[in-house]
């Protein structure tokens, strides 16, 4: 049962914009994966993608006109297996489409299997400041376990690449992974913190429905108790080097390190997202709609070349949903959000959600503090139970 209340009121200010690119390939797909990816099978036409992520982004500007871009993400896939020339030529297209803030953060994923010194300085060259690295572990049999391309020291290589190149680092880390033991998992943080980096991404391995392990899961995966313990392990890990952890999965040693384009995200925040199977959120005044794009990368390649704006399908979300999708964003934050930024955002009113938010309290899920929504820890352990309170 959704939340009811009277129609929104139309937002008075836009909040800020952000760029999401995707590209959807990658050297080999990872057995855990559900993301939009898809294995390199012939050679990259990578001049034709980024013409249709151009043409695709100046289909979007009617709809963002004169708004600036605070962040830009290239995720994937792996972007890093394009040639650091295409990233340039992308970054130079945004620029000369959209207000891109000078300052922005401008993130790019990579994986330590396609690192290569010269290319990535090509990429900072480029505008990129601030790389997220996918290591998943250090350690070798694991690495084998998860379907990487990569073995320990070369992420260990790559991270201290990125760090003489990068103004930022982020490095993503998984945890229960197969036949995994606490002091292996606690082993994998303490290399990433020795490394130097100030942000780190740690994530708990989940078998998602249409990937590999989905259908046939490892036989020696973690139970729920022992995976509890390991997650225990690196959240003590991490807090013992000074990393606070300020979503759900992001640890950051310093506020100026947390990632603002993911803050974005979860303080409801707008995003155009542009590329196969990119999805986007644009607020009017009006109302708010999702866009997504054709999954596909040789669909959307010629749906772009025909008929443009048949790649994109937009929904404006009920308004029935957008005090649960403000709150499924916005709960993952450690420290929660201002009571005010809900009507500020989707032009919900506080009242409307008050009885929900009574019950995460009575639940010991939700702080008591009226100006804020803040998750306690149990409520950030039981992150699932607390959004079922505002559906």
């Amino acid at each position: 049962m959704h939340i009811r209340f009277n129609r929104p009121a139309a937002l008075s200010a836009l909040p800020p914009l952000s760029l999401y690119i995707h590209i959807p390939w990658c050297i080999q797909k990872c057995p855990y994966c559900d993301f939009n990816s898809h294995r390199i099978k012939t050679t990259l036409d990578e001049g034709a993608y980024i013409d249709a992520l151009l043409a695709d982004l100046q289909l979007e500007l009617p709809n963002i006109w004169g708004r600036p871009v605070e962040t830009v993400f290239i995720g994937g896939g792996t972007p890093s297996v394009f040639q650091a020339a295409s990233i340039d030529r992308l970054l130079s297209g945004v620029r000369s489409l959209v207000r891109l803030n000078p300052q922005a953060e401008i993130t790019l994923e990579a994986n330590p299997g396609t690192f290569e010194r010269e290319k990535f300085r090509g990429f900072r060259d480029a505008g990129v400041n601030r790389l997220s690295i996918g290591v998943q572990s250090f350690d070798d049999a694991k690495l084998k376990a998860l379907g990487r391309i990569h073995q320990g020291g070369e992420a260990r290589r790559a991270i201290d690449e990125a760090l003489l190149l990068f103004e930022r680092v982020n490095v993503d880390l998984m945890y229960a992974l197969p036949g995994q033991s606490v002091d292996e998992a606690r082993r994998d943080v303490q290399t990433a913190i020795a490394a130097g980096v100030s942000h780190l991404s740690a994530y708990h391995l989940t078998m998602e429905p249409n990937t590999v392990f989905g259908r046939t899961p490892p036989r020696d995966l973690p139970d729920d108790d022992a995976a509890l313990d390991i997650e225990d392990a690196v959240h003590a890990e991490l807090a013992a080097a000074g990393f606070a952890r300020y979503e759900t999965s992001a640890f950051a040693k310093q506020p100026a390190q947390r990632a603002a384009h993911n803050l974005n995200y979860w303080q409801f925040g707008d995003y155009v997202g542009i590329g196969a199977g990119a999805h986007g959120k644009i607020s009017y005044h009006s109302h708010i709609e999702r866009t997504v794009r054709r999954r596909h990368p040789n669909d959307y390649l010629a749906a772009m070349r025909q008929n443009p704006a048949d790649t994109v399908e937009r929904r404006p979300i009920a308004d029935s949903d957008l005090a649960f999708e403000f709150m499924m964003n916005a709960l993952r934050l450690t420290d929660g959000v201002p009571a005010a930024l809900l009507p500020e955002r989707t032009g919900v009113l506080t009242s409307a959600v008050a009885s929900a938010v009574k019950k995460a309290q009575d639940l010991g899920l939700l702080d008591a503090d009226p100006l804020a929504f803040r998750p306690t820890e149990r409520g950030r352990r039981f992150l699932n139970d607390l959004l079922q309170c505002f559906m």
